[in-house]
């Protein structure tokens, strides 16, 4: 049976491009903040990605929906290509970027809307 730090990394696998899942790895970390790769996989894919309850679909949305209420361009980058990879369409994060308008402010919708274009097109997934 696989433990959950096995699980942690499968969905990490799963959803994120090989070159950030290696930053996981403790052999590939930079000599500057080494540590918060494993902290992300140890309290988030660990504690949160592996629970029963929702699939990760739905994990994937609610993320992004809250990256972009956060603003959190960085992050929105990844989670919007991970979303399709787990399983979400192109049209539902539009809907996301929608619906958060009305929620977390236009400007933060507008914005997210030119992130998430963006890393769909650098995926491939968006022409």
């Amino acid at each position: 049976m696989a433990t959950t730090r096995q699980k942690a990394l499968d969905i990490a696998g799963k959803m994120l491009p090989p070159d950030l899942v290696q930053l996981l790895a403790p052999d590939n970390r930079a000599p500057f903040g080494a540590e918060l790769g494993d902290l992300g996989l140890a309290t988030i894919f660990e504690t949160l990605w592996t629970r029963e309850g929702i699939d990760l679909r739905t994990r994937s949305l609610i993320t992004v929906a809250m990256l972009i209420a956060l603003r959190a361009h960085s992050e929105l980058a990844i989670h919007a290509p991970a979303a399709i990879r787990n399983g979400a369409t192109v049209a539902e994060l539009e809907e996301v970027i929608y619906h958060a308008s009305g929620y977390a402010g236009f400007p933060a919708a507008a914005s997210a809307r030119d992130t998430v274009r963006e890393a769909l097109k650098k995926a491939g997934m968006l022409f």
